[in-house]
């Protein structure tokens, strides 16, 4: 009887394997069943959670890893995957997909790597923040589909020119001296993003990010900021000047981490583009206006770039294991990267933490600020640094340290109040630079790009 039985054992347990692991287009449905599929598997170190809804009503699902799901611990970063901004640019949405098993299995299995990624790194996956658009994109098929069919949510918005436009104010802020770092916000600009815009900001503002990666096709490149250029002037229908953030040298070798982890994207030649080491500078690929990646940078502590994963927008079934395969490196690898730099506890004399401590960096013109447990975290490429911890109603602190290509430098501070308390300085608020802005003429971007 046992000899009769096995073979149909042996039959189920292939499928259920293959089930776990194909390769196929998922709609909102699947995509929602295969997100529960692998927290069911690995219940202990994940967990599901939405942060928000997209108009149409659909949850806009985040897949968390942890070895502590749903707590921040102390000296753990947080990263995170957008993938699918853009509804008709789906590779993104099956490689987080895939992604999500693939740890799942992997810590399952053992693996050292995977399991000291997930006891170190809290990791948050968002598959879709476009579902609706996606179902658009979807119902046309991928043999018939049109280059912008489902690219906009279903108010026919742009999500990728949604966010509030901060690199106006830090360009303003640069000619008075001002930061550009934590921004704030206009003050009605809750009343001109999209539900799933809100969402995420809302999202990134709860959680302490220090590294992401939004996930677009139409090209193969890895796309680093500023995407907006300073130069506003006309300029060729494919070219601007080239725009670093005072992160320059770090952006570029987070972009090409990923981009020499991966198949091909470093050969430079793809899509009839090419692009030296497989990355950009955004403003220097096309000028782009409210963007994600930017506004990461200069609102939050977080460290964003933008991959461009395919040159079909909706590629077919057939070819999404190959392209799986091509990037299944590159996205580990680029989680790992959030393991660099600096990072410590900021403290009272009591051993308190101090939250919204601001962390500066000499030489290094952008701040980040500690979290509510009073832990910061600071990427930086190997070397020395001067660091200076402050705090409103604390004496400043300032240490020098060296930073090595392996694992984070720990540096805590432990601030002394201010004996003389010192009245707060007056900054300049969103309402005023936006009464100040509307004084100067600041035209749009001469180039619409059709991938970011």
């Amino acid at each position: 009887m046992a000899r009769l039985l096995w073979p149909a054992l042996r039959v189920l347990l292939l499928l259920e394997v293959a089930a776990a692991v194909s390769f196929l287009h998922h709609r909102y449905e699947e995509m929602v069943q295969a997100l529960f599929r692998v927290q069911n598997e690995c219940p202990y170190v994940t967990r599901i959670y939405s942060i928000g809804r997209s108009v149409q009503g659909r949850h806009l699902y985040v897949l968390e890893f942890s070895d502590h799901p749903g707590i921040h611990e102390p000296l753990e970063p947080e990263f995170k995957y957008v993938g699918n901004m853009h509804g008709n640019e789906v590779l993104g949405r099956e490689l987080l997909l895939q992604l999500s098993e693939f740890l799942c299995e992997e810590y399952r299995r053992g693996s050292e790597r995977v399991t000291r990624l997930i006891h170190d790194t809290r990791v948050h996956i968002m598959p879709s923040m476009n579902p609706d658009g996606y179902e658009v994109a979807a119902k046309q098929g991928p043999d018939s589909i049109g280059y912008l069919t489902g690219r906009n949510n279903a108010n026919g918005v742009d999500l990728n020119r949604n966010f509030p436009d901060l690199n106006t104010f830090m360009y303003y802020n640069g000619e008075i001296s001002g930061p550009n770092h934590h921004i704030p916000l206009p003050d009605n600009w809750k009343s001109q993003v999209e539900p799933e815009t809100l969402a995420v900001i809302q999202w990134i503002s709860n959680y302490n990010f220090v590294l992401s990666a939004n996930l677009h096709g139409g090209a193969v490149v890895a796309n680093y900021p500023y995407d907006k250029s300073q130069d506003t002037r006309f300029r060729s229908h494919r070219r601007t000047f080239n725009t670093p953030t005072p992160d320059d040298k770090l952006f570029q070798k987070l972009a090409k981490t990923y981009s020499y982890a991966h198949g091909w994207m470093h050969r430079g030649w793809n899509c009839g583009d090419y692009f030296a080491d497989g990355i950009t500078n955004g403003a220097s690929w096309y000028s782009l206006s409210k963007g994600m990646q930017d506004f990461n940078y200069l609102y939050t502590n977080c460290f964003e770039i933008t991959l461009e994963l395919s040159c079909n927008k909706f590629p077919p079934e057939e070819d999404l294991e190959r392209q799986w395969m091509a990037n299944r490196e590159a996205l580990v690898a680029f989680i790992e990267e959030i393991h660099q730099g600096i990072k410590g506890m900021v403290s009272d004399e009591n051993n308190n933490g101090i939250a919204g401590a601001v962390i500066s960096v000499q030489g290094i013109s952008h701040d980040v600020t500690s979290g509510d447990m009073g832990d910061y975290f600071r990427l930086l490429l190997p070397g020395t640094y001067t660091v200076t911890a402050s705090a409103e109603g604390y004496q400043s602190q300032t240490v020098t340290t060296t930073v090595g290509p392996a694992a984070p430098s720990l540096v805590h501070f432990q601030l002394k109040q201010d004996v003389v308390r010192k009245p707060p300085e007056r900054k300049t608020s969103g309402s005023r630079m936006n009464k100040a802005l509307q004084k100067k003429v600041v035209p749009r971007a001469t180039h619409r790009g059709t991938q970011r």
